[in-house]
């Protein structure tokens, strides 16, 4: 009995020692996937920008409107932003990860589009993003973005 409590304590303080470095390693996953929809976008292409949402029906984005579905996603981004002089320059800041389990965390944020008056002037807002680890990596499941003007 002494040895296997031995030898599950040793697995834990392993494993306490080894979550700080997973949890970089998962904060670092997503960031990237974020940042990737960043560039995405400031090329212009919104089916690449939509490839950081999970392609499914249950994918949800709530703005002034809700959208079901990462297709009707999609359609909603095509919509809003019909070209690339719509869409402008996106930057995020104020990133922060919160990990909720190995496959799930929150992302919020703050966004700023930088756009000629013409095609709908500036924005920034406010986002969190609930991101879900599958087969294809790191999805946005949920997004729910507030424009500030």
């Amino acid at each position: 009995m002494r040895a296997f409590l031995r030898k599950a304590s040793l697995c834990v303080m392993l494993l306490a020692a080894l979550a700080p470095a997973l949890a970089q390693a998962q904060t670092r996953e997503i960031l990237a996937v974020v940042e990737q929809s960043a560039e995405d976008w400031n090329r212009g292409d919104l089916e690449a920008f939509v490839e950081c949402y999970e392609q499914s029906p249950d994918t949800t984005f709530v703005g002034t409107e809700i959208s079901r579905g990462a297709s009707e996603v999609l359609n909603r981004y095509q919509r809003a932003y019909p070209d690339a002089a719509h869409m402008g320059n996106l930057t995020f800041s104020g990133l922060q990860v919160r990990s909720l389990s190995t496959e799930l965390a929150i992302v919020t944020g703050r966004f700023d589009l930088k756009r000629e008056e013409q095609r709908g002037g500036d924005k920034t807002g406010l986002f969190t993003l609930v991101m879900r680890k599958g087969s294809n990596g790191w999805r946005i499941i949920h997004d729910h973005t507030s424009a500030s003007n």
